[in-house]
């Protein structure tokens, strides 16, 4: 787990050098100003993480558009204004020896219509949750808009001294709400079954930043919803992504081990993707992840880098932990905790207002 590991193409120049396979996941801070701009105590948790050891920093989703903004408190890369918020966070990350890498990211129907004024989908299906609202189907110019954005976004990323971005294809959000056929039910071009909206996005981003620069995409393998993703539209979706210029994919568990949510074979989802996806691309997942065990078994699993969300908050020093062969602590301080976790006032607010969200000590 602590053995370096090399991202990017050697025909597309230097490839970037992980420090070891431990990924700090992508995790909502909820600590952002209400301008889109990075918190003091946002910059401290990401430099602390830094320090501790983790090989990659993958930040907080941060919004394209300003119709993409799904939560309080979330950070943007929508507009130029925000370089110097983003470049605080590249060098924050930087400062403790990380790869720092910028999840960009468009809510589409999750974002509520008081953050984003309009909100977007494929097509204008309502989540299955009490306070969501009608999306209004995507018009060609909004999807032109959305991808460009996303392009411009990478962009500023690299300007900024990230070493890359995260294409957030996942949990629900926009680029996952194209891929579904529950949520797309376009008839045109942008329909679920070519996958044309996030291969566009894709395609925006390698545009704006080059070669050299670090594109990874986070997926979703199953939707439990009728009718959702499956895990053969997946399988496809990989294959069409692998065809692109990307270094790194994603996927995004409950557990590292889980079997299908939709009944859809015995083995493990990650069995079963790693196999399908044969060394084409490296492969990162995030699930559940909280002690040494948990990282070898993840390893074990053929995955290259190991994402480790919930772990890192209750403990700070998580990978310093597992250096040093100590036992991290898996439990949320009941006092205390934002400053015993290093965290930003945001999300310590947050794990407060959630009960059973984390466990307390």
């Amino acid at each position: 787990m602590f053995a370096p590991f090399s991202l990017g193409s050697p025909a597309a120049g230097v490839p970037m050098q992980v420090p070891n396979r431990l990924v700090l996941a992508p995790m909502t801070t909820y600590s952002s100003h209400d301008d889109g701009t990075i918190a003091d105590d946002e910059l401290d948790y990401l430099r602390h993480r830094a320090q501790t050891g983790f090989g990659m920093i993958i930040t907080a989703a941060c919004y394209v558009h300003p119709t993409g903004k799904a939560f309080d408190g979330q950070w943007g890369a929508d507009a130029d204004d925000k370089l110097d918020s983003l470049a605080a966070a590249a060098q924050a990350i930087h400062d403790g020896g990380s790869m720092a890498v910028l999840q960009i990211h468009h809510g589409g129907r999750m974002a509520p219509s008081r953050l984003c004024g309009k909100v977007l989908s494929a097509s204008d299906v309502k989540a299955d949750r009490p306070t969501a609202e009608t999306p209004s189907p995507m018009t060609e110019e909004e999807i032109h808009e959305v991808i460009q954005s996303f392009g411009d976004a990478a962009r500023r990323a690299k300007q900024a001294g990230f070493d890359g971005v995260e294409i957030h294809g996942a949990n629900t959000y926009l680029l996952q709400q194209f891929v579904s056929p529950a949520t797309n039910l376009r008839q045109d071009e942008w329909g679920p079954d070519g996958f044309a909206f996030p291969l566009a996005v894709v395609d925006a981003v390698r545009a704006a930043v080059g070669p050299t620069f670090v594109v990874g995409y986070r997926f979703s393998p199953e939707e439990a919803e009728p009718g959702g993703i499956d895990l053969p539209r997946t399988e496809r979706l990989i294959d069409a992504l692998c065809a692109r210029s990307l270094d790194f994919l994603h996927v995004s568990l409950g557990k590292i081990d889980q079997k299908s949510l939709r009944g859809d074979g015995d083995e493990a989802v990650i069995d079963r993707l790693v196999r399908h996806l044969g060394g084409r691309l490296p492969l990162m997942a995030a699930g559940g992840v909280k002690t040494a065990a948990d990282v070898d078994a993840a390893l074990a699993h053929g995955l290259d880098l190991v994402a480790v969300g919930r772990a890192a908050i209750s403990e700070p020093d998580w990978v310093a932990c597992l250096r040093g062969g100590r036992e991290p602590r898996l439990k949320v301080p009941s006092q205390g905790h934002r400053e015993t976790c290093v965290l930003p006032a945001g999300l310590a607010a947050k794990i407060d207002a959630v009960p059973g969200w984390f466990e307390r000590e």
